[in-house]
């Protein structure tokens, strides 16, 4: 990934007949806290053809847009902008995150660098003005500090205004720089300077805690080296890792970050995954182990395979989702930004009938009025309300983020607050998902000629045919069959006519020279049938009961009932097993003929081993306040009862097809305020989306976790589920607080200038100083752990 960034569409997602993407532009930053001017861009975006959702914000300086890419572009979207006086940034343009050849965050400390110019000046402005009367200093001295402080304390206020004014909108911005105007015109310069020294620090110390945030995710740009140590005819070669291609080895050195997600070939070594994966402990690698790109390799040298190009790695796909998550608001902000407008215009509704009834009703005197009224301003002003809820929910992604936890937007740290039950995949997440092929039983007078042939088929005989089968598969169990074969060191055919029968089993035709003893159904080697199938080729049926009793009800299979029982002996110790059958007639093999019989050969068992922590993890949900604990997998119920016993969960559904997981979860939703569905993302991707929270396992970036779910353990670490929940709590109250201090200080302010009247600096220290406290507590989320 380059140092500067292009548009980059994300996964399309096809609804009806559109086909919807989603890019990230970064824009111009403006100064102000106010959102009113981003909340018109947005509207206006939504309302062009083609664009389905937008998300804007001035604050952090992003666009998110969800556009139909047959009727609308990236480069529409951008000219939309631009006609709407927003600067876009291109590839030359600096921002607020990288610059091309500066490190990550340098443009951020440019800009407050300006800013903090800025406030510097306008504090010495307001000293000179003050301190000008009692030293006797000529009345040009005074005139010029104040005009200085008036000029760079409402610099970045007055035009981000006009900006919004030239909408029809007001905001803000535009509020401070009437009530400091105000202030000057009744000879109060003083309170004005004071009020844009206040208002300008605050907002320097705002942007200071969102670009905080902002850079503590964004150093993860610097993880990824630039560069590959690539071997080419035996000699290393120093290649951009945009060049490398998937098959290329490269050489890691003790120290080197890792280039590129890959597979060791040769040699071992410890390495540190922390930066990516959350993990404290380095984890050792070697030949056949995977290792993922930005991670550092500590004692000795790899030779690694690259498996994926450099914009598909785990941390080039990690940095694009987090920038996408930055610029999607959580729920609170979206509402605070939504009543921006209506209350900035009800505050000055206020001030004018502060300003109005008293001289037109009482007849009170001008100046003190007036005064009151620019106080009043000040107080009721909302800047800390808006800025509470940024400042919380980008800490708590930055935080996550530093953990190995990916959250895919603000809402989702929200939602993580409501949880109450979680359910969870059993295969792959509360297990190792790293199944193991422990017992191939050949069935007796299972053979292939049945048992007055003499005939029988080996363990290997029937293993072979088996993961012949299975070799088309993508399941757990198949990998399993298949990796059983490879240890053998067995010769597995390739099958023909693959077809699977979700949940419940597969079936494929195999060559007759599958297994040593033969395959005698009533064929010869040279017999073939029009289409070169072998009249001996075989139909092998592998599947669990509810595929012999349901797809194959309707056919004769010897052997069926002793199958079954020899399934329910594994499965009562605990083993997930299949049965395997052949069709024994005549026919052309494809398994449709109706007078083929069909005869158990054996039965596979195989075993999980239950995530190391997994039972602590549910202890810790439970310390959390969630009161139902459910298991989801298509496995037995026996071997599904046995690890929730061991790990401690309420309820078990078992037997499940992807359908009935996500029927199961809808439920769960009707019943509980809050539910999380923690999954592989592979067969739970449904089940993920239906949940209110969907947290996928995310083994380092599989493309259906990093698309389906709303929360990414990028290290596949089951552990952090509790964390997930306790970040998202910690935020609400975090959220809570700052807005009970923000619209507590207004409602304080407000009560007591309208009963007893107060000082117009101690109104904007009271404002002001409410906007940075609400700051610094948002920003104490970085620092959260569990």
């Amino acid at each position: 990934m380059s140092a500067t960034r292009k548009p980059r569409p994300s996964q399309p997602d096809r609804q009806g007949e559109g086909v919807f993407a989603t890019c990230t532009l970064e824009v111009d930053r403006r100064g102000g806290r106010g959102e009113t001017g981003a909340l018109r861009v947005e509207r206006a975006l939504e309302r062009s053809p083609g664009v389905r959702d937008a998300d804007v914000s001035f604050r952090t300086g992003t666009v998110r847009v969800t556009y139909d890419e047959g009727d609308t572009s990236v480069e529409d979207i951008r000219e939309l902008l631009r006609d709407r006086g927003v600067g876009v940034r291109d590839a030359t343009g600096v921002d607020d995150t990288t610059t091309e050849g500066a490190p990550d965050g340098a443009a951020t400390r440019s800009e407050l660098r300006v800013e903090a110019a800025f406030v510097a000046l306008t504090l010495a402005g307001m000293i000179a003005g003050l301190v000008s009367g009692p030293l006797d200093a000529p009345a040009a001295v005074r005139w010029v500090g104040y005009g200085a402080a008036y000029v760079f304390g409402g610099w970045y206020g007055l035009k981000n205004g006009i900006q919004t004014l030239r909408h029809w909108s007001v905001d803000i911005d535009l509020l401070m720089i009437v009530a400091a105007l105000g202030a000057l015109s009744i000879g109060a310069p003083f309170e004005g300077a004071m009020l844009l020294f206040l208002f300008s620090l605050s907002n320097t110390l705002q942007h200071y805690a969102i670009g905080r945030s902002r850079r503590a995710i964004r150093s993860l740009v610097e993880m990824r080296p630039e560069s590959a140590q690539v071997l080419r005819d035996g000699e290393e070669v120093t290649v951009p890792v945009d060049e490398v291609e998937v098959g290329d080895v490269f050489v890691v050195r003790p120290g080197d970050r890792i280039a590129l997600d890959g597979v060791v070939v040769d040699g071992e070594s410890s390495v540190d995954q922390s930066s990516l994966t959350g993990e404290s402990v380095p984890v050792p690698k070697g030949p056949e182990d995977e290792v993922f790109g930005g991670t550092i390799n500590e004692s000795g040298s790899l030779e690694v395979e690259v498996t994926r190009e450099a914009e598909e790695s785990a941390i080039t796909r990690l940095i694009h989702m987090v920038e996408d998550a930055q610029s999607e608001k959580a729920p609170t902000q979206r509402l605070i930004d939504r009543l921006e407008q209506p209350y900035v215009l009800s505050v000055f509704g206020l001030t004018f009938a502060a300003i109005g009834v008293p001289l037109l009703v009482f007849d009170a005197a001008f100046e003190p009025t007036f005064y009151r009224a620019m106080t009043l301003m000040v107080a009721a002003s909302p800047c800390a309300v808006v800025i509470s809820t940024p400042a919380a929910v980008l800490s708590a992604i930055a935080a996550a983020g530093r953990q190995g936890v990916l959250f895919k937007g603000g809402e989702h740290v929200e939602t993580a607050a409501t949880i109450d039950a979680v359910a969870f995949d059993k295969t792959g997440t509360l297990t190792e998902g790293d199944t193991q092929l422990t017992d191939v039983v050949v069935r007796e007078g299972g053979g292939e000629g049945g048992a007055s042939s003499g005939e029988t088929l080996s363990e290997d005989d029937l293993l072979t045919l088996a993961a012949a089968v299975q070799a088309r598969s993508e399941h757990h169990l198949a990998r399993a069959t298949v990796d059983g074969a490879k240890e053998r060191a067995l010769d597995v055919p390739e099958a023909r006519g693959f077809h699977a029968v979700a949940g419940k089993g597969v079936r494929a035709t195999v060559p007759k020279t599958t297994v040593s003893s033969g395959i005698d159904s009533g064929g010869t080697d040279s017999d073939t049938t029009g289409s070169g199938t072998t009249a001996a080729d075989t139909t092998v049926h592998i599947g669990n009961r509810s595929y012999f009793e349901t797809v194959l009800a309707d056919r004769a299979v010897d052997g069926l009932e002793a199958g079954l029982d020899r399934l329910e002996t594994l499965e009562a110790e605990g083993k997930t097993s299949v049965l395997v059958a052949r069709e024994t007639g005549d026919g052309d093999g494809g398994g449709d003929g109706d007078d083929d019989d069909i005869r158990v050969l054996g039965w596979l068992a195989y075993t999980d081993t239950v995530r190391p922590g997994a039972a602590e993890m549910i202890e810790r949900l439970r310390d959390l306040g969630i009161g139902h604990v459910v298991m989801l997998t298509g496995d037995n119920e026996r071997v599904a009862e046995r690890i929730a016993e061991e790990v401690g969960i309420d309820e078990v559904q078992a037997e499940l097809l992807p359908e009935e997981k996500v029927a199961t979860v809808e439920d769960l939703v009707e019943r509980h305020e809050g539910v999380a569905m923690v999954g592989d993302g592979v067969n739970d991707a449904p089940a993920l989306a239906t949940a209110d929270l969907g947290v996928a396992m995310g083994g380092a970036g599989t493309d259906v976790a990093l698309e389906t779910a709303d929360v990414v353990l990028m290290g596949d670490d089951i552990g952090k589920v509790p964390y997930v929940v306790g970040l998202g709590r910690k935020t609400r109250r975090t959220l809570a607080v700052n807005l009970a201090i923000a619209f507590g200080a207004i409602a304080l302010m407000v009560g007591t200038i309208l009963l007893r009247g107060i000082p117009l600096p101690l109104a904007v220290i009271g404002h002001e100083g409410s906007t940075v406290v609400v700051s610094l507590n948002g920003l104490r989320l970085l620092a959260f752990r569990e």
